[in-house]
């Protein structure tokens, strides 16, 4: 969907500051929403949670630390999900009557599980295209979820890897199944992309799937 998420490419939106080496979380709070998220039902969707975070309203979103963007897409999910009610989540108590469900994880099982690695490969169809080829990124404005950058729509560039069958996000992040896709890596020229003010030796490479690409 087309929202203030998809930043890629804008101007005047402040400078970037890069973090100082090793530091994860700002405040406390921040690392509690992580492992909160991390252990959450909805952790299961990737994509929805993505989606979730980028249904907050604009100028919400834009006056929003990372951390509050998480804590907002997770209580919104959750409540959506029905797993809890906002009144819960307002109290910090579990509402009288509530059937009590059994831990997604349980304590000593935490660290065996975020050190497993997991993965989104699939097995799939073979690939339309290959290294080499010209392609153009679709010019799509779909209402939901997408992870093709808005700045990269209707240009073209050069598919300089394949990575395989991966989940389609934007079908997952609706439920409407993985649907796995081939993934490519694709190169674009700052000039493609920018125009002739570009720096000649700059370019951008995407990870895009499939269905967001277009033979040139």
């Amino acid at each position: 969907m087309n929202g203030v998420h998809d930043m890629g490419g804008m101007v005047n939106l402040g400078p970037l500051i890069p973090e100082p080496e090793g530091v994860v979380f700002h405040h406390a709070w921040e690392g509690r929403v992580h492992a909160l998220s991390l252990a959450s039902p909805t952790r299961a969707n990737i994509d929805a949670g993505r989606h979730q975070r980028e249904l907050i309203p604009g100028p919400e979103y834009l006056a929003m630390s990372y951390y509050e963007k998480w804590f907002r897409g997770l209580t919104e999910r959750l409540v959506a999900l029905g797993l809890c009610t906002w009144e819960e989540i307002d109290s910090g108590e579990v509402a009288p009557g509530t059937a009590k469900a059994t831990p997604l994880l349980e304590a000593n099982q935490v660290t065996a599980r975020f050190t497993r690695r997991g993965s989104y490969i699939r097995e799939g169809a073979p690939s339309l295209f290959a290294e080499g080829d010209r392609v153009r990124a679709r010019n799509i404005n779909p209402a939901g979820h997408t992870r093709l950058p808005r700045y990269a729509r209707g240009h073209l560039g050069l598919v300089v890897a394949l990575k395989g069958v991966h989940v389609f996000p934007d079908s997952n992040a609706h439920g409407h199944g993985e649907e796995p896709r081939a993934l490519y890596t694709v190169r674009f020229t700052a000039h493609e992309l920018w125009g002739d003010e570009a720096n000649p030796r700059d370019s951008v490479c995407l990870d895009l799937w499939e269905p967001y690409l277009e033979r040139a």
